[in-house]
């Protein structure tokens, strides 16, 4: 009779203990899952990521390829074990079907998870190649690590290098290839200037130059047809210019396609309120795959930033365990070193509608100051060529401070920035 009394008292126990699955293993399920095992010694976490590596940084890729890092400082937990340290079963499979209504993720192998909570943080993949003949040998992303290896296998100084693609992972890969002594050439966005995601034309036509003048080689993308094997860019001229190797650095969207028919709803991520719940009850998304608050617009959009990732991740495990943590807006924020060259830009860079701008520029020198005001607010900022008020820039346009008096004098000398960012904090400290 003791004896039986003890099962049914360790069947209870067991089915007591919370069942966390994340989909994903970049750095906002890592956050997530140390959060909830922080909070919760007991609880059962699954983390579920296609590649069979350890969890990584994709931002660290470039520093991996310039030679900075080894491959293992990409990752997230330097520590070996530290997953199973903290009881975090780390699984290396595709999800395929998610069933909300019986709380069940089904994986490629066949296996199956059941939750009580579930976070998607799936993140990204890379965009297709706008040219027919991606498939060709020789022509690579620079996504994962495995791509990284694949690109350092074949680069030595001397190679011919072509790289589709000059937004913000390709300029970092600019980078890397200039420190590998490569012979670069980079194909524009259609815009005819690069990062034009997240700078003007006239940051971006500064980056271009500084980048020409380390003797890399710009092309339009109306001068291609095709990739031929070799490979190859077929010109718009027919003629064929061949490399050692084709990176293909296009942007990228987010994976969403395997929530067809789970109920979760999407756009260009998934749809999340401000405590990254989705529309489906006990499912939750964090990351680059989840479409939130955007601090400065007030809507919903994807912000593909690392930072951004982690708090969601902390946020979202919070709420998971039934916890009130909320998501303030994800701010527009890139800090980017092209070969040397630093550039940034903050919340609405490109303007607002009835609001105005300032500008300060020191072309010969590489030096660009943008500033965005709606009313006496600073809403945005571009900076090329200058670090020493990135922080204030932020601050400023985060904390929604009123410049009163200052902004004028910003317009007359942006760099005065610090200076006004001093006064007006020490006033409302008052």
């Amino acid at each position: 009779m003791q004896k039986t009394k003890a099962a049914n008292s360790i069947q209870a126990s067991t089915s007591n203990i919370k069942k966390y699955v994340l989909v994903g293993a970049g750095p906002a399920s890592v956050r997530a899952a140390e959060t909830l095992r922080k909070a919760d010694a007991n609880c059962d976490i699954t983390m579920i990521g296609l590649e069979k590596e350890a969890p990584y940084s994709r931002m660290a890729l470039p520093y991996y390829l310039s030679g900075m890092i080894e491959d293992s400082g990409t990752h997230l937990r330097k520590t070996v074990g530290h997953f199973e340290s903290l009881n975090i079963n780390h699984v290396h499979a595709k999800v395929e079907k998610i069933d909300s209504d019986k709380h069940q993720v089904t994986l490629d192998n066949g296996d199956s998870y059941d939750y009580d909570k579930l976070m998607i943080a799936t993140g990204s993949r890379p965009a297709n190649s706008p040219f027919p003949g991606a498939n060709n040998d020789g022509v690579v992303n620079c996504w994962t690590l495995a791509d990284g290896r694949k690109i350092l296998d074949t680069v030595k100084p001397g190679s011919k290098v072509a790289l589709l693609g000059a937004g913000f992972v390709a300029s970092i890969i600019i980078e890397a290839m200039i420190k590998r002594g490569v012979d670069l050439t980079v194909m524009l966005g259609r815009t005819g200037y690069m990062v034009s995601r997240m700078m003007d034309q006239t940051a971006g036509k500064m980056i271009q130059s500084w980048c020409e003048n380390k003797g890399v080689k710009m092309i339009l993308p109306s001068s291609i047809k095709s990739i031929e094997p070799g490979p190859a860019l077929k010109r718009d001229d027919d003629s064929l210019t061949e490399f050692d190797l084709i990176i293909v650095a296009t942007g990228v969207y987010s994976n969403i396609e395997f929530l067809e028919g789970s109920g979760v709803e999407t756009d260009n991520g998934i749809l999340v309120d401000s405590q990254l719940r989705t529309n489906v009850d006990d499912i939750y998304a964090a990351g680059d795959v989840a479409q939130g608050l955007d601090f400065s617009t007030g809507g919903q959009s994807v912000h593909a930033i690392q930072p951004t990732a982690v708090d969601h991740g902390r946020i979202a495990a919070v709420n998971m365990m039934g916890g009130s943590s909320f998501y303030k807006g994800s701010l527009s924020m890139n800090v980017l070193d092209t070969a040397g060259l630093v550039s940034t830009s903050f919340g609405s860079w490109g303007g607002v509608e009835g609001g105005d701008s300032v500008t300060l520029v020191d072309k010969e020198n590489y030096k660009y100051v943008r500033l965005n005001f709606k009313g006496d607010l600073l809403v945005g900022a571009i900076t090329v060529g200058r670090t020493d008020f990135i922080g204030v820039l932020r601050g400023l346009i985060q904390s929604e401070v009123p410049l009163g008096e200052w902004k004028e004098k910003l317009k007359d000398d942006p760099t005065l920035i610090m200076s006004a960012y001093l006064a007006q904090s020490l006033d409302i400290a008052r």
